[in-house]
């Protein structure tokens, strides 16, 4: 096997030339920002391009594993997995894909808190490509303008659509909500289950993570504790 123009003739080899320190594989899960990490040239393939892509690499990995896919079950795995990195779970990463957003003069100048809770989502976790599942719970207070109660929805729904972190998750939906509303009153809170806390690792079946956003009125107690108040009834 050749890597980098070196041959390498044993399993030992292999496994030396592949070790990483803790700063390479990134054990430290420090976010650089607030932003999804992507390349200038994220978008520069076409979408058919990357399944293509996904694909072949995808099927590496399969028989790598050891799995034969001659087999009816398996053989149309790594296309399936294609299609689903780019058109559904990963979706997110496309500007593209953002959900259009309009916005209507609050007429009824209702001038109390929206609250918007128990929005399911799936996310992937970034450090191993797991599940995320949890509910968000997202409030705004108008400041002249509403927004149709599905878009907070989609607006989740498609910051959840990319490898995450939880806590960037909760700062992109808040923030998305200030542009969008054009609003610091607004607040997030997002309580959900990690599958590489669950499934793998310490393995804890139980645990949840909650993180939480607030600006503007929200930084008052009394406001906060209504919001909380109101997503635990």
């Amino acid at each position: 096997m050749k890597l980098n123009g070196t041959l390498l003739n044993s399993l030992d080899e292999m496994e030396n030339t592949f070790t990483f320190t803790d700063e390479e594989i990134g054990d430290e899960h420090i976010s650089t920002s607030v932003d999804t990490p992507l390349r200038p040239d994220a978008f520069d393939l076409s979408d058919e391009e990357k399944k293509a892509r996904i694909e072949h690499h995808f099927r590496q990995i399969m028989e790598t594993l050891g799995l034969d896919l001659s087999d009816d079950s398996l053989k149309g795995t790594p296309k399936r997995v294609a299609k689903m990195y780019v058109e559904e779970i990963f979706s997110g990463l496309n500007p593209a894909n953002a959900p259009k957003i309009a916005l209507f003069d609050n007429k009824y100048q209702y001038n109390g808190m929206l609250v918007e809770k128990n929005i399911s989502f799936y996310s992937n976790c970034e450090h191993h490509f797991v599940p995320i599942m949890g509910k968000a719970h997202v409030a705004y207070i108008s400041n002249g303008k509403v927004i149709g109660l599905s878009k907070l929805n989609r607006i989740v729904q498609f910051f959840a659509k990319r490898p995450q972190v939880q806590e960037r998750l909760t700062m992109q939906i808040a923030k998305e909500l200030r542009k969008v509303l054009g609003t610091d009153d607004v607040a997030v809170l997002i309580d959900a289950k990690h599958l590489c806390v669950s499934s793998r690792g310490i393995k804890d079946e139980t645990s949840s993570t909650v993180t939480s956003w607030y600006g503007g009125q929200f930084l008052q107690d009394s406001v906060r504790n209504e919001f909380l108040k109101n997503i635990a009834l």
